[in-house]
């Protein structure tokens, strides 16, 4: 993309993400990694081999459920976790086990999988996003939800940490993100990165269409829409049964 190899980009976030980790636990007592598949599987396996640390795959996925951070409603987004994901025992019992992921959205996906990985016998369950933390709607193309849906927005840390209940929460520095980037191509300098610090490169993004947006995309305008589209085919329906 651009010139920038993902797979290359997606394998230093995971170099620069342990180093971080190095820095703020050198005496850290993780006994395995594992990815939460699967686009974090790169970045979680070069993030191990910088540690040192046994990399395997924990999880195994049911690959006919979608991304479950653009469902609709917070219901249909924990079920689907649950279908989408099974824990292998086997790696996780009596482990301290480090989780890497590609990112943080609404939360809904770590904290139950967190949750799978005590039930499957974790000691300790640590959580590393490959991304910053996302604090910010999207804009620009992707259905991101609202500000108010985003787990980070106006927490700390250490607020989502408790949240999602992780032992421990480490998010990739957006510096380190931009880096891992750059690195594949220096000729680019300037990087969208608005999610994490609000920036908007367009520079035409303010409150109140922030605000206007949010209305139009959280959970309960996505569930009017459903509705009324419901509504509209079921009286399609009547009308074609009353003209037969």
């Amino acid at each position: 993309m651009d010139g920038i190899s993902v797979y290359k980009a997606r394998l230093r976030m995971g170099e620069k993400l342990a180093d971080k980790l190095k820095k703020l636990r050198p005496d850290h007592d993780i006994d395995v990694v594992i990815p939460i598949p699967d686009t974090s599987r790169t970045s979680a396996l070069e993030l191990a081999n910088t540690l040192g640390i046994k990399f395997r795959e924990g999880f195994v996925k049911n690959r006919y459920i979608g991304r479950t951070f653009i469902m609709p409603g917070q219901s249909m987004r924990r079920k689907s976790v649950r279908q989408k994901l099974n824990a292998i025992e086997l790696e996780f019992k009596g482990k301290n086990v480090l989780l890497v992921d590609d990112s943080i959205v609404r939360g809904t996906t770590c904290k139950q999988i967190i949750q799978m990985a005590r039930d499957a016998g974790a000691k300790k369950v640590y959580f590393a996003s490959a991304a910053p933390a996302i604090r910010y709607p999207n804009v620009y193309g992707i259905d991101m939800p609202a500000a108010s849906e985003l787990i980070a927005a106006g927490k700390t840390d250490i607020e989502v940490e408790e949240q999602i209940g992780a032992d421990w929460l480490i998010y990739q520095d957006l510096e380190d993100l931009i880096a891992a980037a750059e690195e594949g191509n220096p000729n680019i300098t300037r990087y969208e990165c608005s999610v994490f610090n609000g920036e908007y490169i367009t520079g035409d993004v303010d409150e109140m269409y922030l605000k206007r947006l949010e209305n139009m995309r959280n959970d309960a305008a996505k569930q009017g829409k459903k509705k009324g589209s419901h509504k509209r085919q079921t009286n399609l329906v009547a009308d074609l049964n009353t003209e037969g």
